[in-house]
């Protein structure tokens, strides 16, 4: 029997991962790798299938000295952590199937790569077994059409130990008919979405609750709301399904903005219990969200549109998660405030803000392209770097990394005051609803509020404190989703104190670097003072290294690099120096 070992390279932290927050409760990862459980379901009997999820368990060399086939799946952030796995493979002999949206847009920039199934693999991945087992597989397939997801089995959660993850994750629906400029989402699944249908969604969850989970359930759709007619189908299934249970599963989703102007559709999803959905806010510059074509988050006939759309959609009794965006074109230094009073104002608890990134095959990175702006052809940047840009902005690229740093250091300060305020304003607007609202006792609730009040700063607490007591005094129904939120709000904050500790070592390292070579430059210096200055600034980039927390570095962090790239300078410098001294 054939032994197929599903590897999903590690993630590096980020916003959405809440790998800090995690910590708090003892688990591994914030989400399973959905991708390769419905990969799983399309192996034939035959196969003995193991499911190594690098976010949860390492990969061990008995795993590979297992394995005959290693399946794996990626998105672009998750990059280092392949290249690492693949070269594994290559040095244990097994050969590596790659697929996923990374390597369906960037393949041809893998090495080791064995064989690569691209796109959507329901058509092509049962051809690609079928060559396998001929011994004339081929190194590239690729799927002709998008194809029918109706057809698309029940993910094999049994291969994952459901306790190691917070959530799991389901798919309704593929593709957007929208057509924002810097997104792939619709380059990689069409602008047509295609859905599945009520009766295999009910499988999916039944799947689950046989296997005991009981808890978050993320519908990974990039627009839930893409087919509105589906969608609107589906949700009574799934409300008469978790009225019948109930309510096993907390819901939450993506969306577009125009969900703000569907009370049909919101009020089905209440009703089927989504307590929480994600939307693609990006920016209130009305001027930038056309440039990006992103009209449907512009009324022209109301000037705080997506203001209102936030608050319309909290108070049906879903909380408003939020993704941001600064170095758009149509953008100036306003834009930095602007963020920040919308994200405050909106009481968006969840609100990560990125600096744009041209990604390869999107219309951004065609139209960067054309107007000579890429910095990097490949649409990758060379680390997974939240300050890096692979393109240039209009805006003084120093001016938008320092004003995105100070955007994220303001809406999760060090005290998270300005984090714990739009939580409480959040409340004030939130509409409760009773089967969205998971009772717990008094003892579990003391045992959460402490775990988080010891993660938290000795600066954090008292603000933290003073929060829970205006919950428990106004919003007291809400205490359970405060302390819920306040762990988050840790995760948030200590990240972005990674990015800029980061982003912060290697502005030194140019600082040092710089100074290192004004002060050998002087005419006179021996070779041995050079050397005793090279010692001199060695021991300052030792120390400040050092002083980076283990837990806020991660593969691919691009400190490694960056320290070798300044060793290799300031030697080179050294070498030049006391030549020309000799």
């Amino acid at each position: 029997m054939p032994h197929a070992l599903l590897v999903y390279p590690e993630h590096p932290p980020t916003y959405w991962g809440a790998n800090f927050a995690l910590k708090l409760l003892g688990i591994k990862a914030a989400f399973p790798p959905l991708g390769l459980l419905t990969i799983a379901a399309m192996f034939p009997s035959g196969y003995d299938l193991r499911v190594v999820d690098m976010n949860v368990t390492p990969l061990e060399d008995a795993d590979l000295e297992w394995a005959d086939l290693v399946c794996t799946s990626t998105m672009i952030v998750q990059r280092h952590s392949l290249q690492t796995v693949i070269e594994r493979c290559n040095r244990a002999g097994v050969p590596v199937v790659a697929g996923g949206p990374h390597p369906t847009t960037f393949h041809a920039e893998i090495a080791g790569v064995a064989h690569f199934v691209l796109d959507e693999a329901e058509e092509i991945f049962p051809e690609f077994l079928r060559d396998l087992e001929n011994g004339a597989a081929k190194v590239i397939y690729r799927e002709p059409r998008k194809p029918d997801v109706l057809h698309t089995p029940v993910p094999r959660f049994d291969l994952i130990d459901l306790k190691a993850y917070h959530s799991m994750c389901v798919q309704f629906s593929r593709g957007c008919p929208f057509d924002c400029e810097f997104c792939d989402i619709i380059k990689l699944y069409g602008r047509i979405p295609r859905t599945k249908s009520p009766e295999q969604m009910v499988q999916e969850f039944d799947a689950l609750y046989r296997l005991g989970w009981r808890g978050p359930l993320f519908l990974v759709d990039d627009n839930f709301i893409s087919n509105k007619r589906d969608a609107l189908k589906l949700l009574p299934a799934l409300a008469e399904w978790q009225k019948a249970r109930g309510y096993p599963f907390t819901l939450f989703t993506e969306a577009t903005v125009n969900l703000a102007r569907m009370d049909t559709l919101m009020d089905a999803m209440i009703e089927a219990g989504f307590n929480s959905v994600f939307l693609g806010i990006e920016t209130p510059n009305p001027e930038a969200l056309i440039k990006m074509k992103k009209p449907q988050n512009v009324r022209k006939q109301e000037d705080d549109y997506l203001l209102h759309s936030v608050r319309t959609i909290q108070q049906k009794g879903m909380r408003v998660d939020g993704g941001f965006i600064l170095g758009v074109d149509g953008d100036d230094e306003s834009a930095f405030d602007a963020q920040i009073d919308f994200i405050q104002e909106a009481a968006i608890p969840i609100a990560p803000v990125y600096l744009l990134a041209a990604i390869k095959g999107t219309d951004l990175y065609e139209r960067l392209k054309r107007e000579n702006r890429l910095l990097d052809a490949s649409g990758e940047t060379n680390e997974v770097s939240a300050t890096a840009l692979n393109f240039k902005p209009e805006m003084d690229p120093e001016t938008l990394i320092d004003g995105y740093l100070r955007v994220s250091a303001t809406v999760y300060d060090p005290t998270l005051e300005n984090y714990f305020n739009r939580c409480l304003t959040l409340f004030e607007h939130l509409k409760p609803v009773a089967h969205l609202l998971k009772p717990r006792s008094q003892n579990a609730l003391y045992l959460d509020l402490m775990g988080v009040h010891r993660q938290l700063s000795s600066i954090q607490r008292p603000v933290y404190g003073k929060f829970i007591a205006k919950v428990s005094k106004d919003h007291p129904r809400m205490l359970p989703e405060a302390i819920r939120l306040a762990g988050l709000g840790y995760h948030f904050e200590k990240i972005t104190r990674q990015q800029i500790a980061i982003h912060a070592f290697r502005e030194f390292l140019a600082a040092e670097l710089k100074r290192f070579k004004e002060a050998v430059a002087h005419p006179g210096r021996d070779a041995e003072a050079i050397r005793d200055q090279r010692q001199e600034v060695f021991t300052r980039v030792e120390a400040r290294y050092k002083s980076i927390p283990e837990d806020f570095r991660y593969h691919g962090d691009g400190i490694e690099p960056a320290l070798e790239r300044f060793q290799f300078a300031v030697n080179d410098q050294v070498e030049q120096l006391t030549h020309a001294v000799r």
